[in-house]
């Protein structure tokens, strides 16, 4: 089951990369498109960083196994922190990776979302936060009881 569970976390780790390396190289110019006004005169720093951070964390999907929980939480703040700029491509109605209308860019804006929930499921984030609630309430209600019969 752990097997089927990784091959996502993979998938997303090469996606990642592929992403990155394209910040870098042949989508530079696109990319640089959905980077917000406020950030405008930084562009292609924040391009080229952003592209640097997508390699590292595709090649932490794919490799940090003993860490893929907490890279699981940094991947998804990650997609929640450049969400920002599919706002900006909407909002400024800018054609980039053939998003060349209002709607196609709206609907780009749902993927996001997904991304976040493929890195924290694939990752196994969700589940072990959950274990991790749901002990702490154990633990609470053990401490609980054991002050009350003492």
């Amino acid at each position: 089951m752990k097997l089927i569970r990784r091959v996502p976390q993979v998938i997303l780790g090469f996606a990642l990369g592929y992403a990155g390396i394209g910040h870098l190289t042949t989508s530079r110019q696109e990319f640089q498109a959905q980077v917000p006004n406020l950030l405008k005169d930084y562009a292609d720093f924040v391009v080229v960083a952003s592209g640097v951070v997508e390699i590292i964390l595709g090649l932490a999907l794919v490799g940090l196994w003993k860490y893929r929980v907490q890279v699981g939480w940094v991947v998804a703040a990650f997609f929640v922190a450049i969400f920002p700029g599919n706002i900006s491509q909407y909002v400024n109605g800018v054609d980039a990776f053939g998003l060349d209308s209002d709607t196609s860019r709206l609907v780009r804006l749902f993927f996001q979302p997904l991304l976040v929930v493929w890195a924290l499921w694939s990752t196994g984030a969700w589940q072990a936060r959950k274990k991790k609630k749901k002990s702490v309430v154990t633990e609470r209600d053990d401490l609980e009881e054991d002050t009350i019969y003492g």
